[in-house]
């Protein structure tokens, strides 16, 4: 799927949107941050949200957005403190001689989450009509439904014991010994779930949008210990999901298929057993691997 995608080769070859250049930025920053290099991580997720803010635009600016979990970064309160400070300190270097020259437009401009969508370009809300697009009650209550799926996935889906965070807190006898260090698929779980979740509750989709999540989905779709969809089943949702990216202009029937995958994968993610709680094999902690030293 990820090399017969016509819409993806579109995207990054033809016509040269800015959306696969912060991804590929953003995926190197996760790489980094797999391989234990935590300062260059976060230098580098700091490049790919000061491009989000100087493309003037909230419907970028959301992009690094969408990935910002502080779970992430380490169990570890100090860690999380000092990777979020890195971050914001980059930023703020990076942003200084806009700040200095109008530092109320920049901010503004950079978070135009008041800015509203052409319902011509909607892949994923066709089938409403456009008054009801362009409603601020369907935006208000579409934030809500997001920010409602980051609440409960984290208490319930996030937790790297299999015990919700609600259950410890009635009961602090029950919390286990656990340990500072994430494991790659825990990060690699969080991030790319929390960034569906932004998509899949999303006002408008755009075609260049596609590759917000592309290359995540065969993650998502084959990363949880269940049975809720079958092998078949889940080649399908991405032959959906590719054949309703590819339709231009969107239709009814293409955005609600595509409503309907992305349930489909909510609803997978729910249900299957995260991969840190699976097996001992796949909760080894995050290290990293030393160099060998030459005679």
């Amino acid at each position: 799927m990820c090399c017969a995608s016509y819409r993806v080769h579109s995207i990054f070859l033809l016509r040269l949107f800015n959306d696969p250049v912060a991804m590929v930025i953003l995926f190197l920053s996760i790489n980094l941050i797999l391989q234990d290099h935590w300062s260059w991580g976060c230098i580098f997720y700091s490049c790919l949200c000061q491009n989000e803010h100087t493309s003037v635009s909230s419907r970028t600016a959301v992009r690094a957005l969408l990935f910002s979990n502080p779970k992430i970064f380490s169990d570890s309160f100090n860690k999380t403190v000092q990777s979020v400070v890195r971050i914001h300190l980059v930023l703020v270097i990076l942003a200084l001689p806009f700040l200095l020259e109008n530092p109320a437009g920049y901010l503004i401009r950079s978070f135009d989450f008041g800015r509203q969508f052409l319902f011509q370009w909607t892949v994923n809300w066709r089938f409403l009509p456009e008054h009801v697009f362009q409603h601020r009650v369907f935006h208000l209550a579409l934030l809500t439904a997001h920010l409602a799926g980051l609440v409960l996935f984290c208490f319930y889906r996030w937790h790297r014991s299999g015990q919700s965070l609600l259950s410890l807190l009635k009961d602090p006898a029950q919390r286990k010994p656990r340990s500072h260090q994430l494991s790659a698929n825990k990060i690699i779980f969080v991030l790319f779930s929390s960034n569906f979740l932004g998509v899949t509750f999303s006002r408008s989709l755009h075609y260049q949008f596609y590759v917000w999540y592309f290359h995540t989905l065969p993650y998502l779709l084959w990363c949880t210990n269940t049975s809720a969809l079958p092998g078949l089943a889940k080649i399908l949702i991405l032959g959906l999901i590719e054949l309703s990216w590819n339709t231009f202009p969107s239709t009814s029937m293409s955005s609600g298929a595509l409503h309907i995958c992305h349930g489909a994968i909510l609803l997978h993610l729910w249900l299957g057993v995260p991969p840190d709680e699976t097996s001992p094999l796949e909760s080894t902690p995050l290290t990293r691997t030393p160099r060998k030293k030459k005679d």
